[in-house]
Formats: C-alpha cells, structure tokens, sequence
C-alpha cells in the first residue's frame, strides 16, 4: 500500500525572475515604491573614509549582459566595522552599509556609491583584506549567488586574505577583483560578474 506523506512538503524549485526587479527594485521597474536610495550612497552622507565609485556588468556565460539582475551589497566603514547590533564598536551615525543596484536595462551596467571599507577582523582575530560582500539574483538562477570584491590597489592585503588565499590559482582569485580606472578622477572600480562559463567569477558555498 503506497504511504501518503505527512506534515508540510517541499515546494517545487524554480528560478528566479525574469521579473525580480520588480519586487526587489520596484522603482527601476517603474512601480514606485520606496527604494529610491537604495545603492545611490550606501555609506550615507556622514561617512568617513574615501569616497569610491563601484560598477561593473553582469555576464552570462557566453559574455553577454544579464540586464535585469538585482545586486545588495554588504560593506564595513572605514574603521572595518559593520553596521550591526552584535558588532563591537559603533559606526558613525547614518552609515547603513547595505544597499540595492539593479543592471541597467539598456546597458546592463550597474553601480554603487559608498566609502572605501577598511579591514575587517576575521575568526581568530585574523585581518581581511578590503572587501565587499555582493549577492545577485537574476533569472535563471534557482539560489541567489555569493562573491566578494576585493581592490586591485590592496596588493599587500589581499595577498594576506585568508579567504582569497584558499582560492587555487590566480586567474580565479583574480575574478574577485576590481580594476581601478586610473583616468578617473575620482576613485573609480570597475567589477564585472561572470554566470557560468570558463571565466565564471568565484562564488562561495553560504
């Protein structure tokens, strides 16, 4: 006799979109809605530390531009804390360190303001090197997917980062790392992520 199952069951798997701008960017998508700041300055107008610009494309496997994906991003200020309760030591007033960027739907650019984070102390009391936490979610992936950005002009400290080093080989750990433009007059750095393929950009397991 066949068992019927019991208690709550598994919903069926799907990927994401092709419309997750909508409920996650709902005034790019042209619906109004409240997210009018979210990724324009994460860091808030407050912040201490070097003011830096972030973009860069997300790329399908075959190099082409995934123009409707979301990004959020997680970052420390410049004294290498988080904007969090259980942090120890408090953050200026106003900074946020989280934010919202969407593609662009005609360039499939994306872009964020923020302040430059400094080093961050991991397990152990072990230092990290300068980084940005990023998790995209677009259409056509099933699970949102987790990487990190490293600076290009962080030569010492990335080369000390206890997560880039468990990266084997340098092209991949290289896919962690944004590019400084060096005719800008600003900081600007430039961070393409890569879905699939051989240059696919490293992601982490959380």
């Amino acid at each position: 006799m066949k068992r019927e199952p019991t208690g709550p069951q598994e919903t069926p798997s799907q990927t994401a979109g092709p419309f997750v701008h909508i409920g996650l960017a709902s005034r790019v998508a042209g619906l109004g809605g409240d997210d009018k700041d979210l990724g324009r300055d994460i860091a808030g107008p407050d912040a201490k530390g070097r003011r830096i610009t972030l973009r860069g494309r997300v790329l399908d496997r075959t190099g082409s531009p995934v123009k409707d994906a979301v990004l959020e991003v997680w970052q420390a200020n410049a004294a290498g804390l988080y904007a969090h309760r259980e942090q120890t030591g408090a953050v200026e007033a106003g900074f946020r360190g989280w934010g919202r960027a969407m593609t662009d739907f005609d360039t499939g650019i994306w872009q964020v303001q923020t302040i430059k984070p400094g080093s961050v102390t991991g397990r152990n009391g072990v230092k990290m090197a300068p980084h940005i936490l990023i998790w995209i979610v677009a259409r056509g992936i099933n699970t949102g997917l987790h990487t990190r950005l490293y600076f290009d002009d962080e030569q010492a400290a990335n080369a000390d980062d206890p997560v880039l080093g468990k990266i084997e080989g340098p092209t991949r750990r290289a896919t962690l790392v944004a590019m400084r433009d060096s005719q800008a007059p600003d900081p600007v750095y430039t961070f393409d992520i890569v879905i699939g393929g051989p240059d696919e950009t490293v992601f982490f397991d959380i």
